[in-house]
């Protein structure tokens, strides 16, 4: 049987058996999704079919050794989203197997999109979550012998399906196997804990039996690696010993245990924090590569590919440097942001801005953070490193300058307010130059303590408004254009501001200027500066507030107040007598679930709440992924889970929207990723209003793709005749929404065709019609569609 026609009949035993409740191939979700991962932090570097493979955070790339060409592989193609601890690739099947802190393993295949999730050991009841690390793969022939934290595991990659699993410490007990190799007959392993070196026969059919493992010897061993007729272990306190004839001989102590060793073609490479050492078979060093200055870091990894060394660093993705002279170092990773933490989001025209935060959830910076601030535009990430961000720690809340795209305050859970403009940090706001306020420390007032600027947002007048903790003048306004100040005392409701509320969640500015604020004690607090600073707060079960905890608000396109608390969702329908009638409420969304009536999001910690284009509501929750709503909440149009999705976790720390486009931004605690939504905010008139692709060619899938039509206003009315007047479709505002099914849907500022008429058929060739309609201004416009079949 030839190579080809071997591989394919794996591949197609890959198709049948797949259906395993304990395996299932992944979704590819890259047509409406895209990833936003850092690859700076490697964990794992593995070289194999002319490609360069780096394991970050919890993403893949490849970089292909004769083009250059760097492809992601994400939860965008159906990886999970969990921590990765190894990879390894069999160059036999083809194949890159990706292991996980959490003891799942993932496969992906060479061009093949489908990604082969194996949770065996995941649903093992017998082994505790902390013993299920994946630590180390190592193959002979169809065999795969998985070193992991409570032994060792066998799979077959011929049948993809796991074997015997080996409990080889004292009396068959579980016990850390860091790595495994396979040396003349036998199969050592290094392990941890002072189990030892162990080694069985190979060809054993009855390896299960813990009393067929000889210990050779004792301590602990972090590795275990054999080229050709020599035999290598390196012990936890940094020794490198050659085995021979199972006997100990200390070859050399590096200044650091090594955190790798592997044999690629005729080198082991041994890998250091600050350096990669390279021997040929002899164990003779015939190249060391040390930390470069221009690339301050630490390794993690290392493989060769002919005359090159690819290093793991920490910061810097892959460096590629001279196998002999490795002086020289190329950066090699996908472009993304500098960490996979996003903590707080702000998305713009075509950009998205990024902090790493970050707080607790009582507010508490400790310990403070030195990480500095991402920018994408367009298509291309800009890094700011800490270094240059004026030193400022807990970087959090973003409000960009409508008036002034380029311009960008950050909030500092520490050291004030951040300034940035065009893309370069330039001035911290602090006690000395503004009027926000440090906290005062009861007993030591003469303590220069923390400026915990949180939420910040600019007003319709280009005023940015800021709040900031345990202080008793928490709200300050700021004009950019001549530098003034105002503070704003919460006195009348917040006698103690240094222990009378922790901090404050979010702000959102109302049409008549009414500031909310969600605070962590005091429910929702109002405040309005016109007309003698008028503030109230609304807060406990008697206004049916679920939690006087309010991490999230919105003001959506009705003026009414969209509230997050730590345990569920509020609304405020009246916000236009909220400082005049004192028996307001909130009140809680009732849905029908199967039959029952049911609260909305109840006992939700809700992250977020974001109104789109069509007034329908995102709203990101801390532990059960993201809600898409309708504009009454009545429907869930979307909810988003690691699941169903490419999130990866379920755990939603921040969500901004794109309205010129409808892109929805997600920052989890494992990275930011982004859903084209389609939903673009609406336009006050109808004079840009266009159509595309005009004209529709054969080549346009019109059924899937759809028509848009853009830039429509806010209550439209649209019908499309052919050019004899024949009604083709038709559509209306808040009648005719998408996602639900109708050949002509609205979207915001944005409608979509399917190209179908009122007999559900796809239309003949031919110039349509599309005539619009204000509903309020009573413009109206048509526009010319050439369909062409």
């Amino acid at each position: 049987m030839n190579i080809q026609l071997s591989f394919m009949i794996k591949r197609l035993f890959v198709l049948i058996i797949y259906a395993s409740p304990l395996m299932h191939l992944a979704q590819d979700f890259s047509a409406l999704w895209k990833g936003h991962f850092s690859y700076n932090n490697i964990t794992d570097v593995v070289k194999g079919n002319n490609k360069i493979f780096g394991a970050s955070d919890n993403a893949v790339f490849s970089y292909d050794l004769l083009t250059n060409e760097l492809n992601e592989i994400t939860t965008i193609n159906g990886l999970s989203g969990e921590t990765i601890s190894t990879i390894f690739y069999s160059a036999s099947y083809q194949l890159l197997m990706i292991g996980y802190e959490n003891g799942l393993i993932e496969i992906a295949f060479d061009n093949d999109p489908n990604i082969l999730t194996i949770v065996d050991i995941i649903d093992k009841p017998t082994i505790p979550p902390i013993d299920k690390r994946i630590n180390h793969f190592n193959a002979l022939e169809n065999l795969v012998y998985i070193s992991t934290n409570y032994g060792i595991s066998v799979y077959d990659l011929d049948r993809l399906e796991f074997g015997d699993t080996y409990f080889i410490g004292n009396s068959g007990s579980q016990t850390k196997v860091t790595q495994t190799t396979i040396f003349g007959d036998y199969i050592y392993a290094a392990c941890n804990d002072s189990a030892g070196l162990r080694k069985a026969l190979a060809s054993s059919a009855n390896l299960i039996d813990y009393q067929n493992w000889q210990v050779i010897s004792g301590g602990s061993f972090s590795a275990i690696e054999s080229i050709e007729n020599n035999l290598y272990a390196i012990s936890t306190n940094g020794q490198i010993h050659e085995i021979i004839n199972d006997n100990l001989n200390t070859r050399f102590q590096y200044g650091t245990t090594p955190v790798d060793l592997r044999h690629v073609d005729n080198y082991m490479l041994v890998t250091i924090l600050n350096s990669v050492y390279v021997y040929n078979n002899s164990f003779n060093l015939i190249s060391q590569a040390q930390i470069s200055g221009e690339y301050p870091t630490t390794y993690t990894s290392a493989t060769v590919d002919t005359d090159f060394l690819y290093i793991g660093t920490s910061d810097f993705g892959i460096l590629k440097t001279a196998l002999l002279s490795p002086f020289d170092y190329e950066e090699i990773h996908p472009d993304g942001p500098l960490l996979n933490i996003p903590f707080s989001i702000q998305a713009g025209i075509n950009e998205v801005w990024v902090t790493y935060g970050d707080y607790s959830l009582f507010y508490n910076p400790f310990p403070l953070d030195s990480r500095g601030i991402s920018h994408l535009k367009g298509e291309e990430w800009l890094n700011i490193p800490y270094e240059d961000v004026l030193e400022a720690k807990s970087l959090n809340a973003i409000s960009i300058n409508p008036f002034k795209n380029s311009q960008v305050f950050v909030s500092s859970f520490i050291n004030g307010l951040l300034e940035i403009n065009e893309d370069v940090p330039t001035k911290l706001y602090n006690e000395t130059n503004s009027s926000l306020e440090y906290l005062i420390l009861p007993g030591r007032p003469d303590y220069i303590g923390d400026i915990r600027v949180g939420a910040s947002n600019f007003d319709k007048n280009g005023l940015l408004w800021t709040v900031t903790s345990r202080i008793d003048r928490p709200l300050n306004s700021f004009n950019p254009t001549n530098n003034q100040w105002k503070s704003y005392s919460f006195t009348d409701i917040i006698p103690d501001g240094f222990s009378g509320d922790l901090g404050f969640g979010d702000v959102v500015i109302g049409n008549d200027e009414t500031k909310w604020i969600g605070s962590f004690a005091n429910g929702i607090i109002g405040f309005n500066e016109n007309g003698g600073n008028m503030i109230k707060k609304l807060a406990g079960e008697e206004k049916n507030m679920p939690s006087n905890s309010v991490s999230a608000l919105a003001i959506d396109k009705r003026n009414q107040l969209w509230i997050g608390t730590s345990v569920g969702l509020r609304v405020l329908y009246n916000t236009s007598n909220f400082f005049t009638d004192d028996n307001l409420e909130v009140d809680e969304i009732i849905i029908l679930e199967d039959g029952i009536a049911k609260e909305l999001l109840s006992e939700q910690l809700v992250t977020d709440i974001e109104v789109d284009g069509s007034n329908n509501k995102w709203i990101g929750t801390a532990s059960s992924g993201l809600f898409y709503l309708s504009s009454d909440g009545q429907k869930t149009i979307f909810h988003f889970t690691t699941d169903n999705s490419p999130l990866p976790s379920n755990s939603v720390s921040d969500v901004s929207l794109d309205t010129s486009n409808g892109t929805i931004f997600i920052a989890t605690t494992k990275g930011l990723v982004s859903f084209k939504s389609g939903s673009s905010s609406t336009f006050e008139d109808l004079k840009n209003t266009y159509a595309y692709p005009n004209p529709v060619r054969p080549t346009f899938n019109i059924v899937d793709e759809k028509v848009k039509i853009k830039d429509i206003s806010e209550n439209v009315n649209i019908k499309i005749t052919d050019i004899e007047g024949n009604l083709v479709a038709e559509a209306q505002s808040r009648n005719n929404l998408r996602y639900r099914g109708y050949n002509l849907e609205i979207d915001g500022g944005t409608a979509y065709w399917n190209g179908k008429n009122l007999a559900n058929n796809i239309v003949a060739s031919g110039v349509y019609l599309i005539m619009l309609s204000d509903l309020d201004s009573f413009e109206t416009k048509v526009i010319k569609l050439m369909v062409v079949r």
